[in-house]
């Protein structure tokens, strides 16, 4: 059985990107597994530190695991084999662990259509996938808000 490891974040392109690992699982008879990265708060000042990281960082777990819950629930209603894992810290670090651990065959993750000085001050977690992973990253792109495919959903949303 080949295992999909499919890191989101609940943008909108994980849709797109859970939808895509639902596909190569059934025609692989593999599984789905769902990781989400909740990554600390940064304290930028001494402002910042009044605020109780912990209930920030709580709520965000909280939110995360509905979250994976109702992704995991959809699959699995779509007759694929899923699992979820949610854990905290850095993205890319954390995304390759998860990858080592259940010895995933690919990763599919998205993209969020950035421009390249975006991921130059910021990061890209995807890049970083790509460059670091041992198995084949599959990356799905972000749709862009005026492409034709979106006007066609927004044209069949309507009707």
């Amino acid at each position: 059985m080949k295992t999909i490891l499919v890191p989101v974040d609940f943008s909108p392109v994980s849709e797109s990107v859970v939808k895509e690992a639902a596909a190569l699982a059934r025609s692989l008879d593999g599984r789905v597994v769902l990781l989400t990265v909740v990554q600390l708060p940064v304290v930028l000042n001494e402002y910042d530190a009044l605020v109780d990281i912990a209930k920030i960082t709580a709520a965000g777990e909280k939110n995360a695991t509905r979250q994976l819950e109702k992704l995991e629930e959809k699959l699995k209603n779509q007759f694929v084999k899923a699992e979820s894992v949610k854990v905290t810290g850095t993205p890319v670090a954390n995304i390759l662990e998860q990858a080592e651990k259940f010895a995933a065959d690919y990763i599919i993750m998205g993209s969020h259509g950035h421009t390249a000085f975006y991921d130059l001050l910021v990061g890209s977690t995807t890049h970083g996938v790509l460059m670091r992973s041992k198995c084949p990253v599959v990356i799905v792109p972000a749709v862009k808000e005026g492409s034709k495919t979106r006007k066609k959903e927004k044209r069949a949303a309507v009707a």
